[in-house]
């Protein structure tokens, strides 16, 4: 795998990248995440004969921080498009979870001609929220405390006492409060307060004619985004491929890595 600096118009981010060849796959985290977060997939794919790139959202991980940028699903996926068009593919899976799901939707609804399938796991933003969960998340988002931080983790993954360590806790919260997260994680936290229901994208994916293939994944234990949420996706997508993963919470590709592997690889090799 490598790891670089990249800029996307004026802003910088970190790739980490695998693979070779025109056959690409481009992986984007949730609020709060980076793109480390897929380094149980990212070897996984790219052995598998996939091109990988996995890169940081503004706000996030080794990216651009800072309050001058449009943070919430819309201005990532401008972020994400842009970054795709910059790469020597004509389109990629894209493959997004939470928060990354939503862009990744936006991304598939706004630039059709940039992907070949979409894969979203434990997606926000397909359907409305409602204003006391949206305000929920919002105070979610901008807590940057060590407690809010040990909170968020440990409703990311079913098996919190195996998976949640102090080493992981230190590392969230030391790049979490680097210099420009506060203001990239406020700006974000009042997008979700008042936008992210306007920016719901779901009714709009699944009315059109031509949308790529699409994989939903979901988490069965996720309480962040639960899994009746995929279910009615699936409706309202066209049904397509929905797979619960058993033990698994809003983090599948990270906690069952194995099982989300063989689902993304075998869905993969049905597109055309």
């Amino acid at each position: 795998m490598k790891f670089y600096p990249y800029g996307v118009g004026s802003l910088v981010t970190r790739v980490i990248e695998d693979g070779a060849g025109d056959n690409a796959m481009v992986l984007v985290h949730g609020a709060g995440a980076r793109c480390d977060r897929w380094r149980h997939n990212i070897p996984v794919f790219a052995k598998a004969g996939y091109h990988v790139y996995a890169l940081d959202m503004p706000g996030h991980g080794f990216a651009s921080k800072g309050p001058n940028f449009a943070y919430g699903a819309p201005g990532f996926a401008g972020f994400v498009a842009d970054f795709i068009r910059s790469l020597p593919h004509k389109k990629v899976i894209l493959v997004g979870t939470s928060l990354g799901g939503h862009t990744s939707a936006t991304v598939g609804y706004r630039h059709p001609e940039l992907i070949r399938a979409l894969i979203l796991v434990g997606a926000t933003g397909l359907f409305e929220l409602g204003p006391e969960v949206r305000n929920a998340i919002s105070e979610r988002v901008k807590d940057l405390t060590r407690q809010g931080i040990v909170g968020k983790l440990n409703g990311l993954v079913y098996d919190a006492k195996r998976l949640v360590t102090g080493e992981w806790v230190d590392e969230e919260f030391r790049i979490n409060n680097s210099p420009g997260a506060a203001e990239a994680f406020a700006k974000l936290s009042e997008w979700f307060r008042q936008s992210v229901d306007t920016d719901a994208i779901g009714d709009k994916l699944g009315s059109m004619p031509n949308k790529p293939p699409i994989l939903l994944i979901w988490g069965v234990a996720d309480r962040a985004v639960p899994v009746e949420v995929g279910r009615k996706a699936k409706t309202v997508l066209g049904n397509p491929p929905l797979v619960e993963m058993q033990e698994a919470a809003h983090a599948p590709y990270l906690e069952k890595p194995d099982e989300f592997n063989r689902a993304v690889l075998d869905f993969a090799k049905t597109i055309k």
